[in-house]
């Protein structure tokens, strides 16, 4: 369905993905969760996908995602996405198989599931949400929460001495040889929530062509659990965050970059 609404001399046109459902998301006002939602259910209707994409949901503040997508799905025990992702795929070698996992799922109790199913090249695409804590159960530190972040759990601020450092999982998975397509992008701004939308559908377009493994890292932000308005949040993914978590491309295998240019070419 389109509105258009009449402002003077413009013309305002928004129009909701078929993606989605008519649900209202649970998430914290300022949560980028929406942004990277809207960015994958817009993918998914510009490829046609929609009737055949199956969505592995994880544990987390994204648990209810199959609320919002008119989409087959299942929810994966915590951290077993991919591992559940890998099984649907292989059964049902036709279907578009996606997970949408956060950074202590993916990056914490799942962290060898993803793994692995990067060695393995498994053809599914995983879409990556890095806000650095943990947002569902508290604000506690992350794998990913960065050098001196105050959390619930480190109130002091994260140490190398006690926690280590933050793990960078795009580029420890772009290291592994069956990932065909790994990159990271962020959502505080405008213009690189327009290359995050490029990422996805790309990442897409790997799967659908058989290359392999596929995942695109969003930075995102989580107001509440950092104690920051939603305008400073934006902020803080820019000036923490970008240093130790920057984007770019870290694995564009080799039949991704002509994926890009003429579009699918299945290998199947």
């Amino acid at each position: 369905m389109t509105a258009d609404i009449k402002c003077d001399d413009m013309t305002i046109t928004y129009q909701r993905p078929d993606a989605f459902t008519d649900a209202h998301t649970h998430y914290c006002p300022g949560c980028t969760h929406g942004v990277a939602h809207r960015l994958l259910a817009e993918a998914l209707d510009e490829l046609n996908l929609r009737e055949k994409t199956i969505l592995v949901a994880p544990v987390g503040c994204a648990v209810f995602i199959a609320d919002y997508f008119e989409l087959d799905g299942c929810i994966a025990a915590h951290g077993r996405a991919p591992a559940m992702a890998t099984g649907i795929k292989r059964v049902q070698p036709d279907k578009v198989v996606v997970t949408y996992q956060g950074d202590g799922d993916l990056a914490s109790i799942g962290a060898a599931e993803v793994m692995h199913a990067a060695v393995r090249g498994e053809n599914i695409t995983i879409v990556f949400i890095n806000n650095a804590i943990y947002g569902m159960t508290g604000g506690q530190m992350a794998p990913t929460s960065i050098i001196g972040q105050k959390t619930t759990s480190s109130p002091q601020g994260r140490s190398v001495v006690q926690s280590g450092h933050p793990i960078q999982m795009s580029e420890l998975l772009a290291g592994l040889a069956g990932s065909a397509y790994v990159v990271r992008r962020s959502l505080h701004d405008a213009a690189n929530i327009r290359k995050a939308k490029k990422a996805i559908l790309t990442a897409l377009k790997v799967q659908q062509a058989g290359l392999g493994f596929s995942l695109v890292e969003l930075l995102s932000t989580c107001p509440t659990n950092w104690g920051l308005s939603p305008m400073d949040s934006l902020a803080w993914v820019k000036t923490h965050m970008l240093p130790i978590y920057p984007v770019g491309d870290f694995k564009v295998a080799d039949g991704v970059k002509e994926v890009m240019r003429d579009g699918v070419r299945s290998n199947s």
